[in-house]
C-alpha cells in the first residue's frame, strides 16, 4: 500500500463533508444530463435489418420483444474471433441480474455481435449467461452504427504495428488485431412508436463503463482503479 495522509477522525469527517458536496453536485449533473439524452432527436430507422436469434430471424422491432424501448450493448465478437472479447465479457458479468428490472420498466435489453449464433451461444454456455444475444452477421447494422468496420478502413491505423495489449486481447479472442479492432463495444438505445424504430441515443469508449459496474467500485476502493503502472488487468471472470 502506498504512503498516505494519516488524520484524526474529526479531520476524515471535515475533508469527507466537503467532499460530498462536490459528490452531491455532480449527481444533480447527472439527473441534468440524463434529461439532456431524453431530449435528444429520434432518428427514424428506414432500413430493413434482420438478425438471428434463438427463436429464428428476427427484424429489429421484433427484437423489442413486445416493449417499447431497446437498449443494445455491442459486444465485441467478430466473425473471426473464437471467443468473445475480455472487457466486454467483464461488463456482461452483471447483464443477467439487470434483465428482469429494466423489463419492468418497458425496457428490452440484449447484446448484437457480428459472430454466428451458434458461436455466442456456445460461449454463453461457458460464461453461464441467460441474457439475450442475437446475431447480425447478415446485416450492415454493425457497420451502420459505427461499432465494425472493414479491415482496409484499418489498414492506416495499424501501419506501425499492433501495442502489446492489442496482440494480446486479439490473441486472447483467437484473432488477430485488425480482426480485433474491427469491433467495437457500444451501447445504443431505440424506441418503438406506432410501429417505427428510431435510434435514440449511442455511446462509445468510456462512455460505455456504465455497464461496468466494477469500475465504480474500484473508484471508491483505496487505491482506486490503480491502473495507472500496471499491466492490463482484466480478464475473463474464469481465467483470473
Amino acid at each position: 500500500m502506498p504512503e498516505h495522509k494519516v488524520g484524526t477522525r474529526e479531520q476524515w469527517l471535515k475533508a469527507r463533508n466537503a467532499l460530498l458536496e462536490r459528490e452531491k453536485e455532480l449527481t444533480r449533473r447527472n439527473d441534468e444530463l440524463a434529461r439532456e439524452r431524453r431530449q435528444l432527436p429520434w432518428v427514424p430507422i428506414e432500413k430493413e435489418y434482420s438478425f438471428e436469434t434463438e427463436d429464428g430471424t428476427k427484424t429489429l422491432a421484433e427484437l423489442f420483444d413486445g416493449r417499447s424501448q431497446l437498449l443494445v450493448y455491442h459486444f465485441m465478437f467478430g466473425p473471426e474471433y473464437d471467443a468473445g472479447c475480455p472487457v466486454c465479457s467483464s461488463a456482461a458479468d452483471g447483464f443477467d441480474a439487470a434483465v428482469p428490472h429494466l423489463r419492468a420498466r418497458d425496457v428490452t435489453f440484449l447484446c448484437i455481435s457480428r459472430a454466428r449464433l451458434d458461436k455466442l451461444q456456445a460461449y454463453k454456455r461457458r460464461m453461464g449467461w441467460s441474457f439475450p444475444w442475437v446475431s447480425s452477421s447478415a446485416t450492415d447494422f454493425n457497420f451502420d452504427f459505427d461499432v465494425s468496420a472493414t479491415k482496409e478502413q484499418l489498414a492506416p491505423l495499424l501501419e506501425h504495428g499492433a501495442p502489446p495489449v492489442l496482440t494480446r486481447l486479439a490473441a486472447e479472442c483467437g484473432t488477430d488485431p485488425p480482426g480485433y479492432v474491427a469491433e467495437q463495444q457500444a451501447l445504443s438505445a431505440f424506441a418503438l412508436s406506432d410501429g417505427v424504430v428510431y435510434h435514440t441515443y449511442s455511446a462509445y469508449a468510456r462512455g460505455v463503463e456504465i455497464v461496468m459496474g466494477f469500475y465504480a467500485l474500484l473508484d471508491r476502493a483505496p487505491k482506486g482503479r490503480n491502473e495507472e503502472n500496471s499491466e492490463f488487468w482484466i480478464r475473463r471472470r474464469d481465467e483470473y
